[in-house]
């Protein structure tokens, strides 16, 4: 499924992910982690989506592109709408934000431990730049696609 939108500031397209990660929060608990690969030129909104994102997920720290580190986690805080019905354990718990920037052999981010942490049900990845790591990747991956359309706009498309 292709789904698009178009966001014309920097609050609309952080406000897209804020609202992406609640609709996270419904999905039914999987057996692994939820990953999500962001994709697009320097600059495309990637990093300001996933500040929204992290907002959506009650993340208070900053966010900002692990591009030196590679990696960055967080604490999910505990949210009535990540319970689930049937019992009172909420689904996700932390959130790794990996930007794959200057990795230059996928087998750098195995280092890292990524095989553990796209393993375990109660984390959501969200991955920058994940062409570099390709032969890493899940199959159950939600690609969302930052392409520049002006200075403003952005076309965001998201392939579930």
């Amino acid at each position: 499924m292709l789904i698009k939108y178009i966001t014309t500031s920097y609050g609309q397209t952080q406000k897209l992910g804020e609202n992406f990660a609640k609709e996270i929060f419904k999905l039914p608990k999987n057996n692994t982690a939820i990953v999500l690969g962001l994709s697009g030129n320097l600059g495309g909104g990637k990093t300001t989506f996933l500040q929204g994102f992290a907002k959506g997920l009650r993340i208070e720290e900053k966010i900002t592109s692990p591009t030196f580190v590679i990696l960055k986690k967080f604490q999910i805080l505990n949210s009535k709408s990540q319970t689930n019905s049937k019992s009172k354990n909420f689904k996700f718990k932390t959130f790794y934000h990996f930007d794959c920037y200057r990795i230059n052999k996928f087998e750098e981010i195995l280092e890292l431990g990524f095989k553990e942490i796209i393993k375990n049900p109660e984390n959501i990845v969200a991955i920058e730049w994940p062409e570099k790591i390709k032969k890493a990747l899940p199959q159950n991956l939600i690609k969302i696609n930052f392409e520049f359309i002006d200075k403003n706009k952005r076309e965001i498309n998201f392939k579930m």
